[in-house]
């Protein structure tokens, strides 16, 4: 969720420190705030709102020293105000900090004791004071974190500074995501890769319960009983051209449109149409695994949940293995059961999600083998899980999730794919998944090419105030995805049924204030899926239909129709969904919202 961006180095910190700030705005935030060290004195700068309005604060005042660090804070613990937002201080000492102090409020009351003031509401100052405290009976800053540290529950993506030591940075993860970008001549921290990836692609991630000591040419990285840890430098392969808007309005379009290129990515050398299967050599299971699997368990949040209730009615099909679908935040709280040949499939675009982290470090202490389906590289799902499908979707900037949708959708098909082949699939019925497979990108584009006139039908339905999307079958957590991405960007009240169940209460909301998307295309309930249809037309419901090229029955009910191709029905949810993204995306746009970083939501969950 917030952003943190450190540097130590010969350049001037400031700019830096903004740069990386800026790169993460995607993220999520409501203030931001940057510290400068410079002759032995701290200057703390921040600001609610918007970077802009920090940026002419740091132009006017910030001094040109050569070690710094930055935070966006998006609010847990205290509004979102001038005083709440990061860096917080205690004498010499300064912090930024991603996560939650579990027991801060005990720690607090002790250090108060002690005649400490605090100034905040925030968790995190309560760090602050722990650090200096230790600090008058440590050698060094390092001594004094890990002193400080000792006495924590939860979670932290922590820099430290103290101007009594200005040659040094200090860094500590636990459960936040942190990572060094390294130079010949500095070193930098962050909880994100495209912080800092206009600096440099050499990197390492740190592990939880580990402390990076930096100073401008060389770093070390200890563990909380001062051993040294030993880290391999990885390539980060991002550019900073993708994380550009490319000449688009807002990421999310440049997103939708990036998605033929994304499914591309994502099947390139991994289909064999010969023998009708794929081939992911990150799985780490096989074949016998694949003989005694018994089960599915597949976990996410938000998107990445809908991802996996879809690829539940397409690996049941595809497997005849029972899927069972979880939100990460209910699971991990859960008593499961979790039967013991079961293959979890983790399901994080950042591959930092908390809730979903945790769940795949529930299954791990049950013994439960886990495939990630994620989309960055180095992420802690992507170290942790047992082998995996990266999605090659290349950066996804906005908040709300579109491309990686469609790629997890495809990692899904991919692995059951695999495993359907290797039991009891013919080769006949795998070749039809390739060709399906192997035709999307061409017929998504289609779909992109006529977007205008999406953007013509969203100008008509801007105002309304409510929608329910109904789809049955697997267009069902289409439904739920729609309405989903709908309410996201555009604050529009939405929400999801199954077509089939509209008799059990939904029927009671239809009227002629309600935008109805009716999700129709050709497949073997189409026809039951036309009397819903016909029962939201009778009660005057303004009707938006995505149906199959061709199909001129659905015009008798509505004149707003949008026409995908015709397609298989293995595939045909992901071309449903298609058009969904770029109503949401222009319903948004004509109401004025921020459609990359709505209000009260960040791109990466990274805490409770």
């Amino acid at each position: 969720m917030c952003g943190i961006i450190g540097y130590i180095g010969k350049d001037e910190a400031s700019p830096v420190l903004i740069g990386g700030l800026r790169r993460m705005e995607y993220r999520g935030y409501d203030s931001a705030g940057v510290a400068v060290i410079a002759g032995g004195k701290t200057t703390v700068i921040k600001r609610p709102g918007k970077i802009v309005e920090l940026v002419e604060a740091v132009d006017a005042k910030t001094p040109k020293g050569h070690v710094g660090i930055g935070h966006t804070r998006w609010a847990t613990h205290g509004a979102p105000n001038e005083v709440n937002a990061h860096p917080h201080q205690a004498g010499p000492i300064t912090i930024v900090h991603n996560g939650i102090i579990e027991n801060y409020q005990v720690l607090k009351k002790a250090l108060q004791k002690q005649g400490r003031v605090f100034v905040s509401e925030t968790d995190s100052e309560v760090l602050a004071h722990l650090v200096d405290l230790a600090r008058a009976t440590s050698d060094d800053l390092a001594g004094a974190v890990v002193k400080a540290l000792l006495q924590v529950e939860g979670t932290f993506g922590l820099l430290v500074v103290d101007e009594r030591e200005p040659e040094t940075l200090v860094a500590a993860r636990r459960g936040s995501p942190l990572l060094l970008g390294i130079t010949d001549d500095a070193i930098y921290a962050a909880s994100d890769a495209t912080a800092i990836v206009a600096h440099t692609d050499r990197v390492i991630y740190l592990e939880d319960d580990e402390i990076a000591v930096c100073r401008p040419d060389t770093y070390r990285v200890i563990d909380f009983q001062e051993q040294d840890m030993l880290h391999e430098e990885q390539r980060i392969e991002m550019q900073v051209e993708a994380i550009e808007k490319g000449g688009h309005d807002h990421f999310l379009l440049k997103e939708i449109m990036e998605q033929p290129k994304t499914i591309t990515d994502i099947l390139r050398g991994r289909l064999d149409a010969n023998d009708g299967t794929s081939h992911l050599g990150g799985l780490n299971l096989g074949k016998l695994f694949y003989q005694r699997l018994s089960r599915f368990l597949t976990v996410g949040c938000g998107t990445a949940y809908y991802a996996g209730l879809l690829g539940k009615y397409q690996l049941e099909r595809m497997t005849a293995l029972p899927v069972d679908v979880e939100y990460g935040s209910e699971f991990r709280y859960r008593e499961p059961v979790v039967a013991k040949d079961t293959l979890g499939l983790i399901i994080s675009q950042s591959g930092e999600t908390a809730d979903t982290l945790a769940s795949l470090r529930e299954l791990k202490r049950r013994s439960i083998r886990s495939l990630g389906l994620v989309n960055v590289v180095g992420s802690s799902v992507a170290r942790e899980v047992d082998g995996g499908v990266y999605l090659h979707a290349g950066p996804e900037i906005s908040v709300a999730s579109t491309k990686a949708f469609t790629a997890q959708v495809i990692a899904q098909l991919l692995v059951g794919l695999q495993v359907a082949r290797s039991r009891t699939m013919s080769v006949i019925e795998g070749r039809e998944v390739v060709e399906a497979l192997e035709a999307l990108p061409d017929q998504v584009q289609q779909i992109l090419d006529r977007r205008d006139e999406i953007k013509d039908l969203a100008k008509k339905l801007a105002h309304y105030d409510d929608a329910m999307y109904l789809g049955r079958d697997a267009l069902y957590p289409v439904a739920l995805e729609g309405s989903h991405k709908l309410k996201e960007v555009s604050y529009i009240h939405a929400e999801a049924y199954p077509a089939g169940e509209m008799k059990h209460g939904a029927n009671a909301l239809i009227d002629d204030k309600l935008l109805v998307v009716f999700l129709i295309p050709k497949n073997g309930l189409y026809d039951k899926a036309k009397s819903n249809l016909e029962e939201v037309a009778a009660r005057n419901g303004q009707l938006v239909v995505v149906a199959t090229e061709g199909d001129k029955d659905v015009a008798k009910y509505t004149k707003d129709v949008i026409y995908i191709p015709e397609s298989s029905t293995w595939t045909q949810p992901i071309l449903v969904n298609i058009p969904l993204q770029l109503l949401a995306y222009y319903i948004a746009v004509k109401r004025g919202t921020d459609v990359d970083q709505p209000r009260n939501l960040a791109k990466s969950v990274t805490v409770e």
